[in-house]
């Protein structure tokens, strides 16, 4: 059975409506943005932090489109034609969207490296793309990627946007931004290439494969024309909205449903200083519209819970009721089943003081003025969902690939389910394949992988569908729930089969452990690695009368036989062969920097299981694999 969407369309606009406005007949990035800045051009369109002035600094809409015509200049000076590639490796800035608007204006490829990839990575990818200029910040970021690949026979120049630097290298030219545009500064506007059409191609995502060599996603500008109308249907936004940007633009989450969805209704973006100083940013700019990966709401909701900890216990009692008649109020809002209890009778009476008490302080959180929080990337954790929607931030999941631009399936403003992920947008059939492997059509699909047939074809059906590699239920009448990745799935030596998000999502309801990976793989049992959080491992270290610092404290018997114990009283639910026998700990988080997260903050396993790899051998010791 195939399922399309219902009408599911915020309420406050009519989705026939909406295909009616003026935007809904553009085909091409370029083209919304001419719309945008000769609707909206004294309007706000950035808004950027200036270290020097200590201040946030904002780009009126016709103030931006004067500088992606000096960027469009410049890069016609240098000869470049409609197809070229042309690579960057920048933060989430107005550098970083000037560049992107002014290659797609000139019908050029833009190819967005990850800011936080490896030199090799980086390397491989521009040879790959066969990229013809790249733009970066800095001299040492280019001097390490030209150290892992001295041989980029395509790359005609580098481009500095912080240093400046007249110089060449291995025949490659290395110029300073305002020396690069400056060569353009004659071009006049009859000289500069055609805009593109809707089937030219507007970009190369790269995405991880099996051999661990990225693929070129190929995305046109009719699909990301087609996903921007399906997401404006799906929900409503406009030039009053501003989002906070700090998820990469090298994936097509942010890129789509914040970038190029700000460029076509006007919306305001605000570039966040760092995803570690999220919550000042978050205080500054006060943002209506957040795109979010779901560890940056787990990382918020620790804190809080930890802080809960040691509060005294007026305030504990709060946050609990808060939570218990926050939900009910959801549930009934959103037509979910609503829990019993005695307390309920009183939620029209308390709900106000509840929300004063409770509510308002974490939605000061978050600056006070999110009305939409859309969730992507990984699977939210459904305790943390419950929380946050309790508490008037009512979170919606959005899923997607890179290949499809990435929107698949929303969740609307009404009907929001926590654990699922919303109904296939507009225009999108799915449908379940082998081992209830979620399949989509759609005009968001990509074109194919780049220079890789064998790939793309596989990744197709002899129908025509493309293969998602999710596990889904479409049972509650075509509403999407992703069970988790094909190839995620554990299977031990006994035959047994884990969803491991699942699992490890279950272990950190115990707030102790802050990160968990859980390992089995062709394994006699499951087991996991657990990160610690800080506070409540020193806490717990005081009551066993443990250093906390000293390393033997980590395979200490006492605490080992606690930690298993809690690890497998979090996980109770499971069946049995689900449930961890054996647990190590670690201090220092996965991250992204390191290697073990995915820029969108998913554990990326192998490398975890890699850099660990002495400690599972450790856990499984004695015991024999199949």
């Amino acid at each position: 059975m195939t399922y399309t969407n219902p009408l599911h369309a915020e309420s406050i606009h009519n989705p026939e409506n909406v295909r009616r406005h003026p935007l809904f007949a553009i085909e091409t990035v370029p083209a919304m943005l001419e719309r945008t800045v000769a609707a909206l051009p004294d309007r706000e369109a950035f808004r950027q932090f200036d270290y020097q002035e200590n201040a946030w600094i904002s780009t009126t809409w016709q103030q931006f489109h004067q500088g992606v015509m000096r960027w469009r200049r410049a890069f016609t000076a240098m000869g470049l034609k409609p197809g070229d590639r042309v690579a960057m490796l920048l933060t989430n800035s107005v550098d970083a969207v000037t560049f992107d608007q002014a290659a797609l204006a000139c019908g050029l490829v833009p190819v967005p490296l990850h800011a936080i990839d490896t030199p090799w990575s980086s390397a491989y990818i521009l040879k790959d793309s066969e990229s013809r200029c790249l733009v970066t910040t800095s001299r040492a970021r280019w001097n390490a990627i030209h150290s892992a690949e001295p041989n980029l026979p395509d790359l005609l120049e580098v481009v500095f946007t912080n240093e400046i630097v007249n110089d060449v290298q291995s025949e490659i030219r290395l110029t300073g931004v305002e020396d690069w545009l400056a060569r353009g500064n004659g071009i006049p506007d009859e000289a500069l290439p055609p805009l593109p059409s809707p089937d030219d191609l507007a970009g190369f995502i790269y995405t991880s494969g099996t051999t661990g060599r990225p693929k070129g996603v190929m995305i046109t500008h009719r699909n990301i024309a087609s996903n921007v109308k399906q997401i404006l249907l799906a929900t409503r936004i406009t030039e009053e909205d501003v989002y906070l940007s700090f998820l990469p633009f090298s994936h097509t989450f942010e890129r789509t449903v914040a970038h190029y969805v700000s460029v076509a209704t006007g919306a305001a973006m605000a570039f966040a200083r760092s995803v570690q100083h999220i919550e000042n940013d978050l205080a500054d700019v006060k943002p209506t519209v957040m795109c979010s990966v779901p560890r940056v709401f787990e990382r918020i909701y620790q804190k809080i819970q930890v802080g809960l900890h040691d509060a005294p216990e007026r305030e504990r009692y709060l946050y609990d009721w808060a939570l218990e008649a926050g939900w009910r109020r959801f549930c009934r809002e959103n037509d979910l089943p609503v829990e019993p209890s005695e307390r309920a009778n009183l939620d029209e009476t308390v709900l106000a003081m509840l929300d004063e008490e409770v509510g308002e302080k974490v939605r000061a959180v978050f600056g006070g003025r999110l009305s939409k929080v859309f969730a992507g990337g990984a699977s939210l954790n459904y305790t943390v969902a419950k929380f946050f929607c309790s508490m008037g931030i009512s979170m919606r999941q959005v899923y997607g690939l890179t290949e499809t631009t990435p929107i698949v399936s929303f969740t609307p403003r009404a009907l929001n389910h926590p654990d699922c992920v919303g109904w296939a947008v507009a225009d999108t059939e799915v449908r379940l394949g082998d081992n209830d492997e979620l399949q989509v059509k759609g005009p968001q699909v990509m074109k194919g992988y780049w220079k890789k047939p064998k790939e793309t074809a596989a990744a197709f059906t002899e129908d025509g569908w493309f293969r998602t590699g999710d596990q889904a239920d479409l049972s509650d009448g075509g509403r999407v729930r992703i069970k988790g990745r094909l190839k995620e799935i554990i299977v031990t030596s006994t035959g047994e089969k884990i969803s491991p998000v699942d699992l490890e999502f279950a272990i950190q309801e115990d707030h102790l452990f802050e990160q968990v990976l859980a390992i089995g793989e062709n394994r006699p049992f499951i087991s996991a690695i657990v990160v610690v959080n800080d506070a409540l491992w020193r806490k717990l270290c005081d009551e066993m009368q443990l250093d906390a610092d000293d390393p033997a404290t980590l395979t200490a018997r006492a605490m080992t036989r606690l930690l298993v114990k809690r690890v497998r009283a979090a996980a109770k639910d499971f069946p049995s062969y689900g449930i961890p026998r054996a647990v190590a700990v670690v201090r220092e988080p996965f991250t992204v920097e390191e290697g073990l997260l995915t820029p969108t903050m998913k554990p990326k396993r192998k490398n975890i299981a890699q850099k660990y790899a002495h400690l599972i051998e450790a856990l499984y010791a004695g015991h024999k694999s199949a």
